[in-house]
Parts: C-alpha cells; sequence; structure tokens
C-alpha cells in the first residue's frame, strides 16, 4: 500500500498529497515540494500514513504521485518571508492597474513562488474576462512572468479568511477541502427562515453547514408522522404541532389545548397504517401512542390526565386507598398528618386556656358578693321606683333650666346675639340682657331696628387722636390707634365690571 503525506499550501483550497520518501517530516513541519507550477513550500498537516489504491486513484487521479524534495531549512524560512513581503507590495499595483483597464474583477492576491519561476494574481470575478493587456502591463510594472488565475466567492473567503455568525471561524478557511453543492431545499428541510442574510455566509452564498444536519433531518422526517396529522393517544385524539429533530421527539396537542413531548421510538404503527402503507408502497408512518410511553415521561400533567382519566372509567375506584396516590411522597404524607396532628393540640390547648379564664372570673364575682360584680366598683342606680308623672316633670324642669324663662332658674344659658360682642355686654350688666327679659321687662332688639341704634348712640367711644398736617399723631396721644374699617371682598374676578372712576 502506497504511503502518502497531505501538504497544505498557502493559495491552495485543499490538501495535495506527496510521497514522503524516506523524508523525517511530522504533522507541523515545512517541506519544499515539487508541484505542476514549479518548487513551492507548504505545511505538513498530517503525518506519513497508507492509503489504498482505490482511495489513491479517486484522489489525485491520473496524476503522478510526486516525492517531496526535502524538509525547509533556516534559509527556506527567510526566502520564504521575502516573497511574501514582495507579493504584498505587488498587490496595490495589481489593484491599480485592474482599476485602469475597467475589467469587472476585484484582485485578491499575488503570490510569487518559490523557485522564482512566475507570480500568480489571483483575482475574483463573476464571468469570463479577456485579461489579456491587463497581463503585459503587470509584466512591465513587476518585471516578471505573469500567471493569472480566477477563483470564485467562496474560494476568495477561504483565502482572506474571518470569522462566521456563530462566532467560530470560516469553516472553509480552518478545515474545509472541498465545496460541496448548497441549496435552498436544505434550508427548507430544516425549517429554517428563508431569509437570505440569515442563511448566507460572509461571500454572499448559502452557508456550507446547512448540509451538515440535512441528512439527519431528512431521515428523521421521512421516519416520523407528517405535520398536522392526527394522531390516537390514550388521552384522545392530538395533533402533531412540532418536530425536535436533534432529540428525534414529536410535539403534540391534545384536544384540552394542552401539549406535550413523546420520543418517536415509542409510537407504534394501527393496522389501518400498516394497510395504507402497503396499498401506496411506501414506509409505515406510526399512528399511535401507546400508554406504557406516556406513563413513563416525567411530566406531572400527563399523570394526571392519566389518573383522571382511570376515575372516570371506574379503575381502580374499589381499592382505593391513600397509600395510592402516586402524586404524594411517603414522607410529604407523614408530614401531612403530623401537622394536622400539631394544630388539634393547638386547637385543645387554647378551649382549655379558655375554659380555666371563666372559671377564674366566675370565682371573683362570688368573692365580691354573689352579685357578680368585680369589687371596688360602684353599681349605677337607676330611678326605677319612681313612677311615670315623676321622670315627665324631672325632664319638663330640665327643658325649661335649658330655655331660661323660668324665675326659679339658678343658671340661665347666655344666648349670642349679633352687636353684642360675644355676650360681652351681658357680662357687664347692661339693662335688657342676661336672663330671659331685663328689668324693664324689655326683650332684646334686634340689629338694624330703631331701638337699637338709639341704644348704641348712648354708648361711650374712645375720643380719636388728634394729627398734625401730615397725619401723624401729636405727642402724647399715639398710644391707641384709630381703628380700620373692614372692606368687603368680592368674589367677582378683575376685569369683568366697569372700570372704577
Amino acid at each position: 500500500m502506497p504511503r502518502v503525506i497531505p501538504v497544505k499550501f498557502t493559495f491552495a483550497f485543499s490538501d495535495l498529497w506527496f510521497d514522503p520518501a524516506g523524508a523525517q517530516i511530522e504533522a507541523g513541519d515545512h517541506a519544499i515540494c515539487e508541484t505542476e507550477r514549479g518548487l513551492e513550500m507548504g505545511l505538513v498537516t498530517e503525518d506519513a500514513r497508507e492509503v489504498s489504491e482505490t482511495e489513491l486513484r479517486e484522489t489525485i487521479g491520473d496524476a503522478t504521485l510526486k516525492p517531496i524534495v526535502r524538509k525547509a531549512t533556516d534559509e527556506d524560512y527567510d526566502r520564504a518571508e521575502e516573497l511574501a513581503a514582495k507579493g504584498d507590495e505587488a498587490l496595490p499595483v495589481f489593484r491599480r492597474l485592474a482599476k485602469e483597464s475597467g475589467l469587472p474583477i476585484k484582485p485578491v492576491g499575488v503570490e510569487y513562488l518559490f523557485g522564482g519561476e512566475r507570480c500568480v494574481c489571483y483575482f475574483a470575478a463573476e464571468e469570463r474576462v479577456d485579461f489579456r493587456q491587463l497581463v503585459r502591463d503587470l509584466s512591465r510594472a513587476l518585471h516578471e512572468r505573469i500567471d493569472m488565475r480566477q477563483i470564485g466567492v467562496r474560494e476568495e473567503a477561504a483565502l482572506m479568511g474571518g470569522y462566521a455568525g456563530c462566532g467560530q471561524e470560516l469553516c472553509c478557511a480552518r478545515w474545509e477541502t472541498r465545496f460541496e453543492p448548497v441549496s435552498i431545499r436544505m434550508a427548507k428541510e430544516q425549517d429554517l427562515p428563508l431569509n437570505s442574510p440569515k442563511i448566507s455566509g460572509v461571500c454572499g452564498r448559502l452557508m456550507c453547514c446547512l448540509r451538515y444536519e440535512f441528512e439527519a433531518y431528512r431521515d428523521f422526517k421521512g421516519r416520523a408522522p407528517k405535520k398536522n396529522a392526527v394522531i390516537e393517544t390514550p388521552l384522545g385524539k392530538a395533533r402533531i404541532c412540532e418536530y425536535d429533530t436533534p432529540r428525534e421527539m414529536l410535539g403534540l396537542r391534545l384536544e384540552n389545548g394542552k401539549s406535550i413531548k413523546v420520543p418517536l421510538a415509542g409510537m407504534e404503527c394501527s393496522e389501518r397504517a400498516c394497510k395504507k402503507a402497503e396499498e401506496n408502497h411506501c414506509p409505515c408512518r406510526p399512528d399511535t401512542v401507546t400508554r406504557s410511553m406516556l406513563e413513563a415521561l416525567e411530566s406531572s400533567e400527563v399523570q394526571a390526565a392519566l389518573a383522571e382519566l382511570d376515575r372516570a372509567n371506574g379503575v381502580g375506584q374499589q381499592d382505593f386507598d391513600d397509600s395510592d396516590i402516586v402524586f404524594v411522597s411517603e414522607q410529604r404524607r407523614r408530614r401531612r398528618r403530623a401537622q394536622v396532628a400539631e394544630k388539634k393540640e393547638e386547637a385543645a390547648a387554647k378551649e382549655a386556656e379558655r375554659a380555666k379564664r371563666a372559671a377564674r372570673k366566675a370565682a371573683k364575682g362570688e368573692n365580691a358578693g354573689g352579685d357578680g360584680q368585680r369589687p371596688g366598683r360602684r353599681r349605677r342606680r337607676h330611678h326605677a321606683g319612681e313612677g311615670a308623672e315623676a321622670q315627665e316633670r324631672r325632664g319638663a324642669e330640665a327643658r325649661q333650666d335649658t330655655r331660661g324663662g323660668g324665675a326659679g332658674s339658678s343658671k340661665a344659658t347666655r344666648r349670642r346675639r349679633p352687636g353684642d360682642g360675644g355676650g360681652r355686654q351681658d357680662r357687664q350688666g347692661r339693662p335688657g340682657q342676661g336672663q330671659g327679659q331685663g328689668a324693664e321687662g324689655r326683650a332684646p332688639k334686634e340689629r338694624g331696628t330703631k331701638e337699637h341704634r338709639d341704644r348704641g348712640a348712648d354708648r361711650p367711644r374712645a375720643p380719636r387722636p388728634q394729627q398734625d398736617a401730615k397725619g401723624q399723631p401729636q405727642e402724647g396721644q399715639g398710644a391707641e390707634k384709630p381703628r380700620r374699617r373692614r372692606r368687603r371682598r368680592s368674589n367677582r374676578p378683575k376685569g369683568d365690571g366697569p372700570a372704577a372712576e
């Protein structure tokens, strides 16, 4: 069996196989190899291994397996760095000349071969381009033999490198060795949103990772019932509303509106489904969920629904016992019983304390004299022995005293009247005020009558202090200020009435 060793080159999109030819080279070393373009320096990605003739022919085809020239030395590393720097300097010249030529191309990179045979210019374009004049201009500017090579946008992304939307390095730049076709059908099969920005890579084409799980999705959908299909369950009919392909589970919606997930491996095919599959010459799809599978699910809702179904069907009602409850553990049942017993003990203790307190109150009442009253408290006397006439007379006397109209009343209430200074005149002993009617037998007059005005005229008034020409009180007369007249405020807003003169 032939031995091969894979080598990765900078501007190559896949590993190339070479014959080790007895060279002591391991993975991670650089080697000088001879290709169809000349001498090149590449990185060894794997150790030497043996392959079959069939695998060798599928990989290299009719080409000859060439040997490795030698392992890279320090001088080879220095020359490789010089050629890389020279290629970076030639790239701006390539871009400038490509822009001047007006060709629809995008320069990607410039590579100087290790042997110095030629200079390879890589560019990306959508269609074939006539670049003969551009080759002449580049040869004249770079003074090298020019080799133009057109690549696609996917190869461009592999050469430039970068990071995808998942946060990982691009697959084509990290480990992908060949570009397999990717179609929109793969995205549809995986129920992905058909939105171009979400399923496209940095190269603008569909992401290469769409084909990674395509076979698994297609196999699962080929064995599972179709979406929106109605299947039979112990809890009634259910509709398939969701696929969980990585875990191979189906999402079901029951008739009561609840949703559960069941594994596809636990479903069975009914006779009707088998007969239909034979008639259509297609694989049989399961359409029945067994009770054992539902009981194996770790879902309290499913267990409760099964228990309710058993109660409705009358299963296990004769021998029903507290120990048959599957939802309550024995430890939890014991804790519940202990709590009930503790509450009963607390209630009995409170009742005993209440009885002791009542007995203590009864004993205190007997010691006080047998009338049930507390010692030291004075009993309230009630006039139960008086007749109705005595009680009516007592109420009439109280009402007469309150009005103050009787001559024998010991205390008369003062009534405040307008203009009497809050009862101050009654306290000064003015005639006509105070106890009902005055000494002259005249009732007080209301404010505003002629008699009220005459009575007010007889009232002595304080003399006003004399003022000088400036309106200031004279010396010795400023102790008492004149009374100011309060003006009544109007609730009418300003500006509503006629202007003041």
